[in-house]
């Protein structure tokens, strides 16, 4: 598992999610980069993600909805705010309806996604900050450490093929 360590503040409203990969920080930049590829770990096992629209450039949109086991569909978008490839990118990543129409009523999260060179392999830092004590809560509640840390847990089975 490449997660090697999830913290959560809620002093300071983030989750950070540290994960290392036996592969150079291009190569994993790819993963985000290309719709594909992305798709292929965005959601957790069992709910693989479709992405609609992949923009990952300052005021661009990715629109992405992950299928369950039981085909149900939960839909949600980024709203790109900086990109520094292959180093790092921010965007709001929140929940939506099906036709990608933001849900109010869930949290929006920030969040800056980096990947530096360690070891000869990358080291992915994956910083959120929610804009509550609460809204970080409900996020922990409905299993984000449990699925974000199973998503990214693909990645190295991409990587290797």
């Amino acid at each position: 598992m490449p997660v090697t360590d999830v913290e959560q503040d809620l002093d300071n409203l983030t989750l950070t999610i540290t994960a290392d990969f036996a592969a150079p920080v291009e190569r994993v930049w790819q993963v985000y980069a290309d719709p594909r590829q992305l798709e292929k770990i965005w959601g957790p096992p069992g709910y693989p993600a479709t992405v609609v629209d992949h923009d990952l450039r300052p005021g661009g949109r990715t629109n992405y909805y992950m299928t369950g086991p039981e085909d149900e569909k939960y839909s949600g978008y980024w709203q790109v705010t900086a990109v520094d490839p292959p180093r790092s990118f921010s965007f709001a990543d929140g929940f939506s309806d099906e036709d990608f129409t933001p849900n109010p009523e869930l949290p929006v999260s920030e969040n800056v996604f980096t990947f530096v060179e360690r070891d000869g392999g990358t080291r992915a830092t994956y910083v959120s900050t929610y804009e509550s004590a609460d809204a970080l809560q409900k996020v922990l509640d409905m299993g984000v450490v449990e699925g974000a840390s199973s998503a990214i847990g693909q990645i190295d089975g991409l990587l290797a093929s």
